[in-house]
């Protein structure tokens, strides 16, 4: 799809005019890409979490990218891996719905993800990534903004999976696999 594509990168030097951040809920940094965006962005983007009272888990805030080269950040705090039987597919859907719904909404054209909740919140790959895939896939079928979705893996392996996973659901021939 032209809309979508999946990337190897680090997410905290991406071109596009919005970058997810697998956020906690209380927003205030904390590991993995959440500590790396709030390092890369600098104090201010701190400062304005502070303002926005933290977040729900399958919910989204914007603040300003600050020292990114993103001009915004989306903030979204992914489920904790329990099993599966606590409602985390559909909260893990909604983090991915509710960010590409505030890129709509403030008219941003381009949007890089990461794999929410596949660190330390320790959602399984597999399973994630099919979540993913399939609420922004949804979303751009129904929508013209945002433009360009990518999903930023931060490592060859992640991306592997996520190909595979678009390649099962996605590609309707082999010229359309990733």
């Amino acid at each position: 799809m032209e809309r979508f594509s999946i990337v190897t990168g680090d997410i905290t030097h991406s071109d596009a005019e919005a970058i997810v951040n697998a956020a906690n809920t209380t927003l205030l940094g904390g590991s993995g890409v959440d500590g790396a965006i709030h390092r890369a962005a600098g104090p201010e983007l701190l400062a304005e979490c502070r303002g926005l009272g933290g977040c729900e888990t399958g919910k989204a805030k914007l603040t300003r990218g600050y020292d990114l080269r993103a001009k915004y950040v989306l903030h979204t705090p992914g489920p904790i891996w329990q099993g599966g039987g606590l409602g985390e597919p559909a909260l893990l859907a909604s983090c991915y719905r509710s960010c590409l719904l505030l890129a709509k909404e403030h008219g941003i054209r381009t949007v890089d993800f990461p794999s929410i909740s596949t660190g330390v919140y320790a959602y399984p790959l597999p399973l994630a990534a099919t979540v993913a895939l399939r609420a922004i896939m949804d979303f751009l079928a129904e929508n013209d903004l945002p433009e360009r979705v990518r999903m930023v893996c931060h490592t060859e392996a992640a991306a592997e999976v996520y190909r595979q996973t678009w390649n099962l659901w996605y590609a309707g021939d082999k010229s359309e696999r990733m």
